[in-house]
């Protein structure tokens, strides 16, 4: 009778899992920037879920607490890679020249937030990506409203000390939307 029930919480996790991976993957690479270690964190974090769903299956979101464990290891691989590693060599990628003014809009903004310390890439990354208020992003990040705000704030200021004016204009006058193409 046990393992029927457990089969049941396996379709239960496996249903989340076939719901959740997108959002998780995207959010994971928005912070990342790395398509093979955002697959990694997902993946992890999509383990840990596993580990406690007979716990975390009778949550009111689930996919909350997948998401915080997905930041936390995140957090933890930042913090590990800034004792261990140290890049020495940019590599640049071959792509096609891009044409069109939003995708070179969204290339320039999207390599500046990739430059910003994690913390600030993580609250812009929830805030204006995925829309999160600033509680969200608190309880997300296990800080205050107000850190939230001030990484907000540092983060804005970076982006916009760093893109060229005529970016910025674009940016601060909303005409373009985050995730792709102009409103």
């Amino acid at each position: 009778m046990e393992s029927a029930d457990k089969r049941s919480g396996d379709v239960s996790y496996s249903d989340f899992v076939q719901d959740q991976w997108s959002s998780l993957y995207r959010t994971a690479y928005l912070l990342t920037g790395d398509h093979q270690r955002a697959e990694d964190v997902a993946q992890t974090a999509l383990m840990k879920v596993y580990l406690a769903w007979p716990r975390v299956g009778s949550m009111i979101h689930p996919a909350a607490y997948a998401r915080k464990v997905m930041i936390n290891e995140l957090t933890s691989w930042w913090r590990r890679r800034s004792n261990t590693e140290s890049p020495t060599l940019t590599l640049v990628e071959a792509t096609q020249p891009a044409f069109d003014d939003t995708v070179v809009l969204a290339s320039a903004i999207w390599a500046e937030v990739l430059a910003l310390a994690p913390r600030q890439r993580a609250v812009v990354v929830l805030r204006y990506y995925e829309d999160r208020s600033e509680a969200e992003i608190a309880e997300l990040l296990g800080i205050s409203a107000g850190s939230v705000k001030t990484h907000a704030h540092h983060a804005m200021a970076k982006l916009r000390s760093r893109l060229d004016p005529s970016l910025v204009a674009a940016f601060d006058d909303h005409s373009y939307d985050v995730n792709g193409g102009t409103r």
